[in-house]
């Protein structure tokens, strides 16, 4: 049986699999904040000329599917390494975060 996921899970094959590569140098915080940017632009693209219906459907067709899971995997990775890096809990952001836009957007 497979183990539950978990972002630490995640972060700690993320960083054991850069180790194994001897990629540790090249994961400053810049130049993760730069492939981050390059993979979420990655992501667009494929969006970038739908209109909002075709975009609503873009799981639809397997092929596309496969790119958008695979950006979607790729952003997802460099943010959790970057997290790691910088030492941010990503989850603790996050809710930290909607706590502030809760307080900051109040629901009518």
């Amino acid at each position: 049986m497979t183990e539950p996921l978990d972002v630490a899970k995640l972060q700690r094959r993320l960083a054991e699999f850069a180790a194994a590569r001897d990629w540790q140098p090249y994961h400053t915080p810049k130049n993760l904040v730069a492939a981050l940017s390059v993979e979420a632009s990655e992501l667009v693209e494929i969006f970038q000329w739908l209109t909002p219906e075709e975009s609503a459907r873009v799981m639809d067709d397997a092929e596309t599917a496969g790119r958008v899971t695979d950006e979607v995997a790729d952003v997802l990775a460099y943010l959790l390494q970057l997290c790691e890096v910088l030492g941010i809990d990503p989850l603790a952001a996050l809710d930290a975060k909607i706590d502030r836009n809760e307080r900051r957007f109040p629901a009518p």
